[in-house]
């Protein structure tokens, strides 16, 4: 049987990620795909080390290092060390990331509704059951090699 999921899956990621930084920046905000994921996170839970934001994002460290300096340059979080391990990186926000997180949620909001347009609630959380899995699956056979 032949399947497509992974190479679908791989189209809708790379349009998903082109529409959503035309309406970050139809409504005046200036980041990238890579900077919002960070920075997604970081409004959770804001001070965190480069390796928890590798593992939360499922960015590459090197990856998350370069966008983190780019954002750094921006003023969208600062880079300080940790008082408990002086060998690590501590990102956090600043005022003006905070900022942004309203207007972040608001083109995310936009961002879903196109997404699941034409689904039903129960089509989104059967999909996202999917997804679930399948996303389990490929971390759990990352963390074996």
């Amino acid at each position: 049987m032949e399947t497509r999921g992974g190479f679908y899956i791989s189209q809708i990621k790379q349009l998903q990620d082109r529409i959503f930084e035309r309406l970050l920046i139809d409504n005046g905000i200036e980041i990238s795909g890579g900077q919002g994921r960070i920075m997604f996170i970081l409004w959770k839970t804001d001070n965190l080390s480069m390796s928890e934001i590798s593992e939360k994002t499922s960015l590459a460290k090197n990856t998350v290092s370069v966008v983190i300096d780019g954002m750094v340059k921006k003023g969208i979080v600062e880079r300080n060390i940790n008082p408990q391990n002086r060998r690590q990186a501590i990102v956090s926000l600043t005022e003006y990331a905070k900022s942004l997180q309203e207007k972040y949620e608001t083109v995310s909001q936009q961002m879903n509704s196109l997404f699941y347009q034409g689904f039903s609630e129960e089509e989104q959380k059967q999909f996202e059951r999917y997804l679930a899995r399948i996303l389990e699956t490929l971390t759990a056979s990352l963390r074996k090699n």
